[in-house]
């Protein structure tokens, strides 16, 4: 039986030979989750050429898992995990499975909530429209303390992603989240009160912009990838409607867009008497990346 540094190299070069872009990380993912170790275990047990601590079902099990990564299933739906910030979600088939580029606009949602005045219940409420998996929404519940979060969502597959990864946080954060079955175009008879904050990544590829990583175009779920008409920005647009009757006068929309679709949605802000300051913001890549605009009174 091959050493564990000796099945890593050999996993390694079959996913990078199958094109998956991090083929040794992956490969470690792999072996981690199937021995029930850390990925710094693998690491330390391949460095050390370690003999094979599994028993014979135990390579069965890898060795099915890492033919999957081979087809280019993605690795989050074999593990059954995606990390995201502070928090571990749960994804599989029918949810989007969250990006490390959301991680920021995560991040302007969660500066945008601490500097919101709170209600004299001392909350700020958060509204996440197309909230898929709770990346978003959860992530500012679990990093703001007074953050009162809900979270729109209008696939029933993914709800239940939804739905489970927000039982699974902690008590605090539980007590301070809903999950909402709801269309994000138009969902305001769902709220009673007006949101300081509304965030959304929504739907924006167009219909030509078919994604080149077999693993978003073949697994991703299409009502999550494509934002319909020309451009892609149908639903956005409609969002951003949506989130001006959302909003309290003052509070603040961050919507993730891809990098060439920054000035189409600052110029349909601009076109209405409800928005004012509109920007966009980078990623870390330096990629146009989020919407962020203001409410303001008529």
């Amino acid at each position: 039986m091959p050493s564990v540094g000796a099945r890593l190299k050999e996993i390694t070069r079959r996913l990078a030979d199958a094109g998956v872009p991090s083929p040794e990380a992956d490969a470690v993912a792999l072996m981690a989750h199937t021995f029930k170790w850390e990925p710094g275990d693998v690491r330390t047990a391949a460095a050390r050429d370690d003999h094979w601590p599994l028993d014979p079902l135990d390579h069965d099990l890898l060795e099915a898992r890492v033919a999957r990564r081979v087809s280019r299933e993605p690795l989050q739906h074999i593990t059954g995990k995606a990390f995201f910030r502070n928090i571990d979600l749960q994804v599989g088939a029918g949810v989007f499975v969250p990006r490390p580029e959301t991680e920021i606009v995560a991040q302007a949602a969660i500066d945008a909530a601490r500097a919101a005045t709170p209600g004299k219940d001392g909350k700020v409420r958060v509204t996440d429209l197309c909230a898929g998996s709770g990346a978003i929404g959860l992530s500012i519940a679990d990093e703001v303390p007074n953050a009162e979060v809900s979270m729109v969502e209008a696939s029933e597959g993914a709800l239940v992603y939804l739905r489970i990864n927000a039982r699974g946080m902690r008590a605090d954060v539980r007590e301070r989240t809903r999950t909402l079955l709801g269309d994000a175009k138009r969902c305001l008879h769902l709220f009673e009160g007006c949101a300081d904050v509304v965030v959304s990544n929504p739907p924006y590829i167009p219909p030509d912009g078919v994604p080149r990583d077999v693993e978003v175009r073949e697994y991703d779920p299409p009502e999550a990838l494509y934002g319909m008409g020309e451009d892609g920005l149908d639903l956005p647009r409609a969002i951003i409607d949506e989130a001006a009757r959302l909003l309290r006068v003052g509070g603040t929309l961050i919507m993730e867009h891809a990098e060439n679709q920054g000035a189409a949605l600052r110029a349909h802000c601009e076109r209405s008497e409800f928005w004012d300051g509109g920007r966009t913001e980078q990623d870390l890549t330096g990629r146009d990346r989020m919407l962020i605009v203001t409410r303001v009174g008529v």
